[in-house]
């Protein structure tokens, strides 16, 4: 069953999206968009005109496909997995494909490292054979803290630049390191792209050639098809549908955009959360994404939220549930994974366009460095002695803050790996149904660079807990003064005192006590 978003299941929301319809075709703002106009947003260029480069990169990496395709096949049969180190827009989509697509038979296996925490790092050297992996660094700028960590970790294992390779921006301090060492590939991205825009790209495409090559036809095809669609008239427009309804939520208080995904395709969620936060939560105002929360009964919701669904996705009756209760219903036609190349562009071309309603800046983020020079000083304080601890208050403490139009935000800094995700995320869904607020979990450092631009740039209206786990082991860190341990606790004191300076309604709270929620109240 492929839902349409009509008038009726957008409900509250129909007038809206059709004033905000009309703007975009008063500014003209398709054509502008593909014309890369960088008025459409701001008068002033910077950081708009060099960052569209994913409108067009696409054909760029077909015309080039048949030598990266061949270089990838050399390299992937050499090894028995693909270990991508990368944080954000150079990690999340690689996720999506690892989750997605699963092991592919005649194909390494994609292992993706986004966390800090020592235990994760320790089970994955004991899992990956060094000498029959191939470790990719993935970094636009090339200096991304968590990522030259992880790399510096991975190369003192095996150091071995044939089993080495780094995507990255031309002439980054990554790509300088890798030409010195010799690694065995070096792929250099178009630099006009941001990372969140850059599934696409080589960030995507690279990983994808050598773990499930047979998948990427498909991904790059349907984004081919789609990008003609994304340039017809408003009317017909599938970017300027979705963007409407998304800038109409965010203008009308119901900007708890809930994404409900198939179950084949799931781990887009990741992807789309920070390609919807980062990209529009600034200004005090933007779109939040609730992902990975499992559909619950139509009272379970306030009057804050749209729900967007993939094709019908996966529980048409309850989106049905949802839209005869009065909830708005949007649905994005989706024809299963191979499908997927043509989601991200559509997404990506909504999330600008719904920039330009908002009237914000979609492709820069003004508030994640916040987080990592308040990171920066802790290290800093550890190296004069000083203590990465914060110390806790009660849950109860926190959620009596929330307010009408609230969300609630977990934080948690634990292995990836650990039972404790599974009893958060039971945790989060028994929170939202007893006190009727929309929730969202995400794992730090992850994010951080994700959704944290959202938590200090967007509306006042999150709470936010944060736990911390205790790791029982520690990982050094090559040519650091401190391991994986530390430099995770500094991530988590660093971004609690970065919300507190924004005044944002947050705090430590001990993991047993979340994990202690009444399942059933």
């Amino acid at each position: 069953m492929t839902l349409d978003a009509t008038p009726e299941r957008l409900g509250p929301l129909t007038d809206g999206a059709t004033a905000a319809r009309a703007e975009l075709a008063e500014r003209d703002a398709v054509a502008r968009l593909w014309a890369a106009d960088h008025t459409l947003w701001r008068d002033d260029p910077t950081e708009i005109s060099d960052r569209l480069g994913w409108l067009t990169v696409v054909p760029e990496i077909v015309v080039g496909l048949e030598s990266l395709q061949a270089q990838c096949a050399s390299l992937a049969a050499q090894v028995d997995d693909v270990q991508l180190m990368g944080m954000g827009g150079s990690s999340l989509f690689p996720e999506v494909i690892a989750r997605s697509f699963g092991a592919q038979p005649g194909s390494p296996t994609l292992h993706v490292v986004d966390t800090t925490d020592p235990t994760a790092i320790a089970r994955l050297a004991d899992e990956l054979t060094p000498e029959r992996t191939f470790h990719i660094a993935a970094s636009k700028s090339g200096t991304t803290l968590e990522t030259r960590s992880h790399l510096a970790w991975a190369w003192e294992r095996h150091p071995d630049p044939q089993r080495f390779g780094v995507i990255t921006d031309p002439g980054s301090e990554l790509a300088t390191l890798a030409a010195k060492d010799g690694f065995a590939a070096i792929w250099d991205n178009r630099p006009d792209i941001g990372g969140r825009y850059s599934a696409l790209s080589h960030f995507g495409v690279v990983p994808a050639l050598l773990t499930a090559p047979d998948q990427v036809q498909p991904l790059l095809g349907s984004a081919s098809a789609m990008s003609e669609r994304l340039r017809t008239a408003v009317p017909v427009n599938p970017g300027a549908g979705l963007a409407a309804a998304l800038a109409a939520a965010v203008r009308t208080g119901r900007d708890k955009v809930t994404i409900v995904l198939p179950p084949d395709v799931a781990a887009f969620g990741l992807w789309l959360e920070q390609l919807l936060a980062e990209s529009t939560g600034k200004d005090g105002t933007g779109v939040i994404p609730i992902v990975g929360e499992p559909l619950g009964d139509p009272d379970s919701y306030g009057a804050d939220r749209l729900f967007v669904a993939l094709g019908d996705g996966g529980d048409p009756d309850g989106l049905d549930r949802l839209a005869q209760a009065g909830h708005s219903v949007y649905a994005v036609t989706y024809e299963g994974l191979d499908d997927l190349g043509g989601q991200v562009l559509l997404w990506e071309a909504a999330t600008a366009l719904c920039g330009a309603l908002l009237g914000i800046h979609p492709f820069d983020q003004p508030d994640v460095a916040a987080a990592k020079a308040a990171t920066n000083e802790v290290l800093a304080e550890v190296a004069k002695g000083g203590t990465v601890e914060e110390p806790t208050v009660a849950l109860d403490y926190l959620l009596d803050q929330v307010q009408p139009g609230d969300y609630l935000a977990i934080q948690a800094f634990i292995d990836p790996g650990s039972p404790a995700v599974e009893g958060i995320e039971a945790a989060r869904l028994a929170l939202r149904d007893r006190m009727r607020i929309a929730t969202t979990f995400g794992l730090g450092p992850r994010f951080l660079h994700s959704t944290g631009q959202l938590h200090k740039g967007g509306p006042n209206s999150g709470v936010f807990v944060q736990v911390v786990g205790e790791p029982a082991i520690d990982v050094p860190i090559p040519g650091r003064s401190y391991g994986f341990a530390t430099l995770e606790a500094a991530q988590a004191a660093g971004d609690l005192r970065t919300l507190r300076a924004r005044d944002r309604r947050a705090g430590r709270v001990r993991l047993e006590e979340l994990l202690d929620v009444p399942l059933n109240s």
